[in-house]
């Protein structure tokens, strides 16, 4: 049988009631996932056609692991702390030309690290996420569980990339190569970041609030095409004027231009880190 058929075996028995969640063969088949998630075998989430698809079974095979193991303590740099998986074994991230800095970068069994990776701390990498090769998390970063992050990507300071878990068919966050996310930018719920975009500061990409695309003149919900420099602006709001708010009131929503010249110039300067 395939990864992919045990994992599916073993979610049919855990939702019939009948799975075993402490026998050792359920065990091996769990953190079996866990190593093939790590090398980048296989990945929560894949495009397909044009479109990021969820794969459920890995996400199934997530899930189980937290219901399949007890809580344990552990160390981390002294620190005891209790969690049902015991945090990525990273000593093997220098072979590969990636470096995570002391006190503080966090990263979860099951989340996959590429080559030539900076993990800045205090940084977390949450369980079942992918970050591609040559990418930078900063200081303050968090990269939700089974975010999927390309390659070449710049996260800056304090950028937080939500997880989505469940429900297992719902894709979650991507963040497509080359990307560059300014400080403070936040990404939810499923939302997709196009290759080669960069974002400024403080912009919240989320399904919710809408991006006014100048470049093929649309308005777009959960998406940035790639190509594109987006930053923040407010909108007036259906509220109008009210008594209780002064000047009226207004509503975030995401401006995207094309990319010029200047914008990919000023981006190259983070190879400078790598160097």
């Amino acid at each position: 049988m395939s990864l992919e058929s045990d994992i599916r075996d073993l979610w049919a028995r855990h939702e019939a009631d009948e799975l075993d969640a402490h026998a050792p063969e359920t065990h091996d088949v769990l953190h079996a996932l866990l190593d093939a998630l790590e090398a980048g075998e296989v990945r929560a989430a894949e495009k397909r056609d044009g479109e990021w698809q969820a794969n459920a079974w890995v996400k199934q095979g997530v899930l189980l692991n937290f219901v399949c193991h007890d809580i344990s303590a552990y160390d981390y740099g002294g620190v005891t702390y209790n969690d049902v998986l015991p945090l990525q074994d990273t000593s093997d991230l220098g072979a590969r030309g990636s470096r995570n800095t002391p006190d503080g970068t966090v990263v979860r069994a099951g989340a996959h690290i590429g080559a030539d990776c900076i993990l800045m701390s205090p940084s977390f990498v949450n369980i079942g996420a992918h970050v591609g090769d040559g990418t930078l998390v900063d200081s303050c970063d968090t990269v939700g569980s089974c975010a999927q992050i390309g390659a070449n990507v710049k996260l800056g300071a304090n950028t937080l990339i939500g997880g989505v878990l469940e429900p297992v068919e719902g894709a979650p966050v991507v963040v497509e190569d080359g990307v560059s996310l300014g400080a403070g930018c936040r990404v939810t719920s499923g939302f997709v970041v196009g290759a080669n975009s960069v974002v400024g500061e403080n912009t919240l990409l989320t399904p919710r609030i809408p991006v006014y695309d100048l470049v093929e003149e649309e308005i777009l919900y959960g998406e940035l095409p790639p190509e594109r420099r987006a930053f923040q602006r407010f909108v007036e709001s259906s509220l109008g004027e009210h008594d209780l708010i002064d000047g009226g009131a207004y509503k975030p929503a995401v401006v995207a231009t094309g990319l010029e010249a200047e914008t990919l110039e000023a981006t190259q300067r983070e190879e400078v880190l790598r160097e």
